[in-house]
């Protein structure tokens, strides 16, 4: 499987490696809206995402979707529920079309786990995580909605042009309506711009200003 040797988790992987792997792996192709797993779902595949923008959520008693994130290749998905052996505490499904590779993770943990190369960038994976959810709480337990926009649009330039609206409120926990009056709150305050191609970062200094 040719695409596993671009993944960088396995670049120091030799031929005889490679091969092994490719055997205790799968590729499968997904059409946008597509379900890759359900919350509570027991997992036994490592799933690599290659193609595609994959969305995780959980879903409140209403019904509503909660987003917890966006992943883009190339990455993990789900590498902690696989490790420990719990239900997926989420669900996941593709914004777009899109691609994964699953490994059979207990012949992946029987044979990789001994090469320090893998194990270590594996728990770099699972640090990365980590440190994404210690975000997720602070930005939406310590911030208020403008602040919380603030320091998403600071952190990530690209948001306003790759993002829907709608897609940015939910990542943001935030309704559609308090979202596009924040929006216009920053442009008051001189931080952003609005022409006829939409949003625009004027003044980083002054996003970084209300959240710091």
């Amino acid at each position: 499987m040719k695409s596993l040797k671009n993944f960088y988790f396995f670049e120091n992987l030799d031929e005889k490696q490679l091969e092994l792997l490719s055997s205790i792996a799968k590729k499968k192709h997904y059409e946008k809206g597509s379900i890759v797993f359900y919350e509570k779902d027991v997992p036994n595949s490592l799933i690599l995402l290659t193609e595609g923008i994959l969305k995780v959520y959980k879903t409140d008693p209403k019904n509503n979707e909660i987003i917890m994130h966006r992943f883009k290749p190339t990455t993990m998905v789900a590498e902690m529920a696989v490790l420990e052996g719990i239900p997926y505490p989420a669900s996941a499904a593709f914004e777009t079309d899109g691609t994964i590779i699953e490994i059979d993770f207990e012949r992946f943990k029987k044979e990789f786990f001994n090469n320090p190369d893998v194990a270590l960038v594996f728990f770099k994976s699972l640090s990365k995580k980590i440190k994404y959810l210690e975000d997720v709480i602070a930005l939406n337990v310590v911030l208020d909605s403008t602040a919380r926009l603030a320091k998403f649009l600071y952190e990530h330039d690209d948001a306003l042009t790759t993002l829907k609206h709608y897609q940015l409120a939910e990542h943001l926990h935030m309704t559609p309506e308090t979202l596009s009056r924040t929006l216009k709150k920053l442009i008051v305050l001189g931080l952003l711009e609005k022409d006829s191609k939409g949003y625009k970062v004027k003044s980083r200094v002054g996003l970084h200003v209300l959240f710091e």
